[in-house]
């Protein structure tokens, strides 16, 4: 099926309309490391790498964030995760109630608006929000349901290479919804394709990673009947489609980690011969054109011709208002599930430069929703056995507090440059960008998720609550939160100076520096933190308990952990469980772990943290996958 097949150019002139109808089709969990038309042979995406050929295809976009519901944020709203307060996957965050949905815009432009059907926006007001966007969102919504010769602007959203199908349903769940729905020439075999060098070349792990080509191959099956309907509804001519990935690829190290391969997406644009004047791209061309998702809200309103919000800070992409691109962008991956993290990282489109905050959790976190999975086990148990490599273990290992890396020259992100001399300019240019991008946009996620959750409790907005400097003052916070994963005296000095400071924040950002500090340089200030132990500010206070119980096993420290494991706010529980998940010294707790860990009560991350804990401690077993 040729896309641009069927078109009748006479027909074209007499059926023109000043503004396109779009369509936007998302695939899930996903990286263009497994797409024919970005460069891998073994992939079976003919619908995909047609729609390529045809129109523009992206080698530098960019998710802003390595997760579903935060990078939904971004894409409802046109505002990135740190500035809305909303990185934290499924934490329903309060917004401004004059920050719509950008469909919102389009239906007062005129549009049809449907989805189909996945909203998963990550806000507190997210029924409303839905309800303002779209005239319909359901599992049946599209433009057939729109006045005759209204505009419209229709969301598919396909999840059949969502992680759920490529790694964690059992083995013969992905029998039954992926491979048997494919034909025999659609399939690809365990031995069909390169394995990256990030997992170990096994038969066992071979078959976990056929689970990625087949689950796309079906998604691009999907792909091609949409676009089958779309010709035969005769809409081929007067549609502008975007396709992309909702973030990175969803196997062990992309999906939840700030690197490129948690952030980068396949994404493609095809223009029909009518609106070709719109594009500053040539049709069948590839791009290096920096973008990411902070831009299509902005730059779809001004296809309407319709007013940008002023709160949108992304670029318009095409069209007459089309904005310049940028040298660098600004990307953000936080808790995801039951697993706490913070990572800020800058991307060129070549470099990716990633800041870790939390570098003594190591990039295979415990998460639940992996751990389950078989190809996680069968890592971990490759790792017990000694079976792994150096590059591959370095997933289970303590992170550096800084990442850079040539994906260019390095695509699965195996050699940190931060070292190498030759990289010194390239690396100081890039922090220094991040710092500034992290000031100028006020990242409200250097706010605790407890501090995030009580702000909209109090039916406030950390969107406004971070442009204050009083209620916020971020210079002093991340003065306090960029010494987090420098090591040596000097930095201990500074960090335990800050345990005194007057702001709760920037004591817990203290702490939590501390926490990555070697035990050795702690014992000069064993009785300094000790008396921390009495902090007022609950996320401080347990942060510090982890820090001395890790560097002395102090009982005084053991007794607040199990007070934090068992305190009433999910948020601090959360956080004491995620810190004994990488304490070497954990039997003392099994008690209080197993108290909550099938409590209904709980939050199911914590839950779900819980039962990661036991089964660390040999206290329990996942169900056989």
């Amino acid at each position: 099926m040729l896309l641009l097949a069927g078109l009748v150019l006479n027909g074209m002139a007499m059926c023109a309309q000043s503004r396109p109808n779009i369509l936007w089709i998302t695939i899930e969990d996903t990286s263009p490391r497994f797409i024919g038309c970005y460069g891998n042979a073994a992939a079976h995406t003919p619908n995909i790498d047609r729609m390529a050929k045809e129109g523009v295809r992206f080698t530098s976009a960019f998710s802003t964030n390595t997760v579903c519901s935060p990078s939904r944020t971004t894409l409802i709203t046109g505002v990135r995760t740190y500035a809305a307060g909303t990185g934290h996957h499924r934490s329903k965050i309060r917004t401004p109630d004059w920050m719509y949905g950008f469909p919102f815009y389009m239906r007062q432009a005129g549009y049809y608006t449907s989805n189909n059907a996945k909203t998963d926006y990550n806000l507190a007001g997210a029924k409303l929000i839905t309800q303002q966007a779209w005239n319909e969102s359901s599992a049946t919504a599209g433009w057939w349901n729109r006045k005759p010769g209204q505009p419209f602007f229709a969301v598919f959203n396909f999840n059949d290479s969502h992680q759920s199908r490529t790694m964690t349903d059992p083995y013969d769940v992905y029998r039954k919804h992926v491979w048997e729905r494919l034909s025999p020439g659609d399939r690809i075999a365990d031995t069909a394709f390169p394995m990256p060098p990030i997992y170990r070349n096994s038969a066992a792990m071979r078959k976990q990673m056929a689970r990625v080509y087949n689950a796309i191959a079906l998604t691009d099956n999907s792909v091609g009947k949409l676009l089958e309907r779309l010709q035969s509804d005769h809409l081929m001519d007067s549609t502008i489609i975007f396709f992309f990935s909702d973030h990175g690829e969803g196997i062990p190290r992309g999906k939840t980690n700030g690197i490129d391969l948690g952030y980068r997406v396949p994404f493609i644009v095809w223009l029909p011969p009518m609106y070709k004047d719109r594009s500053p791209w040539q049709t069948g061309t590839v791009t290096d054109e920096l973008i990411d998702f902070e831009d299509l809200a902005p730059t779809l309103i001004s296809m309407t011709g319709a007013p940008v919000p002023g709160y949108m800070n992304g670029r318009i992409l095409m069209g007459s208002q089309r904005i310049p691109p940028k040298k660098y962008i600004g990307l953000s991956s936080d808790r995801s599930d039951n697993g706490i993290d913070m990572v800020r990282s800058i991307t060129d489109g070549r470099y990716l430069y990633s800041r870790n905050y939390m570098p003594f959790m190591p990039e295979a976190r415990y998460i639940n929703y992996m751990e389950i999975s078989a190809i996680k086990q069968i890592m971990r148990q490759d790792l017990a056995a000694g079976t792994l490599n150096h590059i591959q273990r370095l997933l289970f290992e303590p992170r550096p507090a800084e990442f850079l890396f040539d994906t260019e020259q390095d695509p699965w992100e195996c050699k940190n440059l931060v070292t190498d001399i030759r990289y010194k300019a390239q690396l100081d240019a890039m922090r220094q960008e991040l710092d500034q991008q992290v000031l100028k946009t006020r990242d409200v996620m250097f706010l605790p998720e407890y501090e995030l959750a009580a702000i909209t409790a109090a039916g406030r907005d950390p969107y406004t609550f971070r442009l204050d400097e009083k209620q916020y003052p971020l210079r002093r916070i991340y003065a306090a939160a960029r010494l987090s994963g420098k090591k040596g005296r000097s930095v201990v000095s500074d960090q335990i100076r800050l345990l005194n400071d007057t702001s709760r924040i920037v004591r817990y950002w203290a702490a939590v520096g501390l926490r990555a500090q070697p035990p050795e340089l702690l014992k000069p200030y064993r009785k300094v933190l000790l008396q921390a132990l009495t902090d007022p500010y609950p996320p401080a206070r347990i942060s510090i308990a982890s820090v001395v119980y890790e560097a002395f096993s102090s009982e005084a420290a053991l007794t607040a952990l199990e007070a934090g494991i068992a305190d009433a706010s999910d948020h601090l529980s959360l956080m004491t469980l995620n810190y004994l998940l990488y304490t070497k010294h954990k039997p003392a707790f099994v008690p209080a772990v197993q108290k909550i860990a099938n409590d209904p009560v709980r939050s199911e991350n914590v839950r779900w943290a819980a039962k990661d804990l036991l089964v660390h401690m040999g206290q329990a077993t996942y169900a056989a996958p």
